[in-house]
């Protein structure tokens, strides 16, 4: 219920604090209970799927402990993808939620995540968000580098287009700069009622300093940390690709901003920490 009230527009700072605790109190349990099924079972025991009707006393016996405690871990394992709604309301209509409460949050849900049995996908993501976060990002073909800040993205498909807005619609490195109406619809504040149609094709290879790639369906998160900085590189596009230019969280506008260009000696000394240092 305070989700949707943030939906149709609460507060969401105010409304955070019950609605996170409550999501960062299942996924805990939801942990424990994969935990306690493992512990109880041998090699290869597959866990139970999120399901009430796997509810029963054969499940509550195998967890252990207080009846009512099993049954707390019981439901949260069941239940927990329902917290990714209002959660969701939150996280992204309000920076000052995401810097309060996400460093908590993400670790048990990716923990959860990797045991394959919940899609929580849209959380992991939202709670990976970055605000106000320098990047530092080199143009391998030109061999020029730029400071760059970055917020609200919520995916690298989103970040890819703003890079290509910021710095080839900048004239800074050559290429073809994505359409108004992809820029638009990454930046926007207001969010786009269902699908556009518009599509951004890609301009770039981001890649991380030892020279994997860093995937458009990744998150800004991906980027590696180098002296003490987010360090992407940009090259030539491997094969042309495109996609729909919505963006991942639609009431959640990216920001991209140029911050300056670096000096020749700033570029050379970053490209030391990459695989391409010469």
């Amino acid at each position: 219920m305070a989700g949707f009230c943030v939906e149709r527009g609460a507060d969401p700072a105010a409304c955070a604090e019950p609605i996170l605790d409550g999501t960062h109190r299942d996924l805990l349990d939801a942990l424990e209970l994969a935990r306690r099924w493992s512990a109880a079972g041998g090699a290869g025991d597959e866990l139970p799927e999120a399901d009430e009707k796997i509810i029963d006393d054969a499940l509550m016996a195998r967890l252990g402990g207080e009846a009512h405690e099993a049954l707390r871990l019981a439901l949260a394992w069941c239940s927990v993808e329902q917290w990714q709604p209002p959660a969701l309301a939150v996280l992204c209509r309000s920076t000052e939620v995401r810097r309060r409460h996400t460093s908590a949050l993400l670790s048990a849900c990716r923990d959860l995540a990797a045991l394959e049995q919940h899609d929580l996908k849209c959380l992991a993501y939202a709670l990976a968000i970055l605000d106000d976060e320098p990047l530092v990002v080199l143009h391998r073909p030109t061999r020029t580098g730029f400071e760059v800040r970055i917020g609200g993205i919520g995916d690298n498909f989103q970040l890819h287009t703003l890079l290509a807005h910021v710095l080839v619609g900048g004239g800074h490195v050559p290429g073809t700069a994505p359409s108004a109406e992809s820029v638009r619809l990454a930046m926007d504040p207001e969010p786009a009622q269902g699908r556009t149609g518009a599509v951004t094709t890609g301009t770039f290879e981001l890649l991380a300093p030892d020279g994997e790639r860093i995937w458009n369906e990744g998150l800004p998160d991906d980027i590696p940390v180098v002296a003490g900085q987010r360090l992407l590189v940009l090259d030539e596009p491997m094969y042309p690709r495109s996609w729909n230019a919505d963006r991942f969280f639609p009431m959640l506008p990216g920001t991209a901003e140029l911050t300056r260009a670096l000096s020749a000696d700033e570029v050379q000394t970053w490209f030391t920490y990459t695989c391409w240092t010469s």
